[in-house]
């Protein structure tokens, strides 16, 4: 069972899609992965894949101005950026407690900007880039049984 994660190195756009779309797949209703990185890393694009994975087929864009987009799959998808977010109780204001109660999946880019408010169980996906700017490194970092089990099935995918 993978306790340390998964690193992944990704060549395009189009390969990071296909792991979000290869994690949205194993997903299940519950479930929050929390995308980190520096801007332009490639939240966005990971993002989409993993919602076309949970069968979201609109177009998928960027929270950042409506700080949470709602989309339907096979379950209800919330996409939140809590990138111009200041203060921890604007996390009430948008209504991430109701959002962690329910049976949706959550995809939060920026995470960790409001980590100690997100459950300790999730799903941290770290974006970096490597040398080439086409390239990025995605880390894994599964915090919880479920989330070591769900990287271990994505692990055996690739």
């Amino acid at each position: 069972m993978a306790k340390e994660g998964l690193t992944i190195l990704s060549h395009s756009a189009d390969e990071t899609r296909a792991v979000g779309r290869s994690l949205g797949e194993l997903a299940q209703a519950g479930d929050l992965f929390s995308l980190l990185g520096d801007l332009g890393a490639g939240k966005t694009v990971l993002a989409q894949g993993i919602l076309q994975g949970l069968g979201v087929t609109r177009p998928v864009t960027s929270p950042t101005f409506n700080i949470v987009n709602e989309y339907h799959g096979r379950v209800v998808v919330y996409h939140l950026d809590l990138y111009r977010l200041e203060d921890p109780a604007e996390l009430l204001e948008i209504g991430l407690e109701e959002m962690l109660q329910g049976e949706a999946v959550l995809v939060i880019e920026w995470g960790d900007r409001f980590a100690d408010y997100l459950p300790a169980e999730r799903l941290e996906i770290i974006l970096d880039y490597p040398k080439d700017p086409d390239h990025r490194l995605l880390t894994f970092r599964p915090l919880g049984r479920r989330y070591r089990e769900l990287v271990d099935r994505l692990q055996q995918g690739q």
